[in-house]
């Protein structure tokens, strides 16, 4: 069939529109290259393929079963086509990206589907997970993209960091609100919601209390930044939290001061190195690593 395919394709786009002007539209080529290339269909095939009728092509019961044969070659070439043609202009394509947690409750999707909005053929595969579980997912191949907390614990992985400010919520009628920014002195034996025993935001705000001499009162411990502001809202306590939980969050039920020492969270896009990334990745790593720079501290320069 390849050799006859043009062939096949004018005949289909007769069936199709009813009449020679309407497949030479069709297909963007004169009238005659449409006539022509019918003519030499029915030579080859030894078949008449339409009868004429008032200007219109009428065709033959043996023209419809041709026509049911390659209907679906066809149109599926012309898939294809179409594929190519969305992948040059970054319309089609797969997005493979991988977040941690904290961006996966509202940041990342609306950057997901900002990002599709001009592109109807894209596919998404979008998974959240934690930091060390990301690393090994990109070190694979299984996603192109990984943001993730930092340390970054393997080889091959290229990387671009950002830093960002630690918020403090607090419920909203405590009568710590009278106060702008908020410090381990103000928070000794305040009731405290905490991350997980090895996360940084944990470790860096235990550090700064110990320094104050302070006591970081425990009441709960979870492992999502999510969590720890629902509870708060609960007036279970205070926490700190990160601006991607923040920026995907209604804002109601709890106060947010400044905590000072600043404490900061660490978190970097990752691609493999020496991996090439697809065109649609790297578009989609330039917005998505603005809409970060937005929310992060200014780097210092080195």
């Amino acid at each position: 069939m390849s050799s006859y395919f043009r062939h096949y394709q004018a005949f289909h786009a007769i069936i199709e529109t009813g009449t020679v002007t309407g497949a030479a539209e069709q297909l963007g080529v004169s009238q005659p290259a449409i006539s022509n290339l019918l003519g030499q269909l029915e030579r080859k095939t030894k078949l008449k393929l339409f009868e004429r009728s008032r200007g219109r092509l009428l065709p033959t019961p043996e023209s419809m079963v041709l026509y049911e044969e390659i209907d679906t070659v066809v149109r599926g070439l012309d898939h294809v086509n179409q594929a190519v043609v969305d992948l040059q202009n970054q319309k089609a394509g797969q997005l493979q990206v991988a977040t941690n947690h904290a961006m996966a409750f509202g940041f990342m999707p609306g950057e997901i589907a900002r990002f599709a909005q001009s592109k109807p053929n894209l596919t998404v595969s979008f998974q959240s997970q934690y930091s060390t579980k990301i690393q090994e997912w990109v070190m694979a191949g299984l996603f192109e993209i990984g943001i993730c907390e930092l340390p970054v614990r393997h080889d091959g992985l290229d990387q671009v960091p950002f830093f960002f400010e630690i918020m403090c919520a607090l419920p909203h009628d405590s009568p710590l609100a009278k106060h702008d920014v908020l410090t381990p002195a103000l928070l000794d034996n305040e009731p405290f919601i905490v991350m997980g025993a090895d996360h940084m935001v944990n470790r860096r705000a235990r550090e700064a209390f110990q320094r104050d001499g302070a006591n970081m009162r425990v009441r709960c411990h979870t492992d999502l930044f999510r969590n720890a502001l629902n509870m708060v809202k609960q007036g279970l306590g205070v926490t700190l939290v990160d601006p991607f939980t923040l920026s995907s969050d209604d804002r109601q039920g709890y106060l947010l001061r400044r905590f000072e020492p600043q404490i900061r969270l660490d978190v970097v896009i990752l691609t493999a190195r020496g991996r090439p990334i697809s065109a649609i990745g790297e578009q989609f790593l330039a917005q998505v690593s603005q809409s970060m720079s937005k929310l992060a501290l200014p780097q210092e320069l080195p």
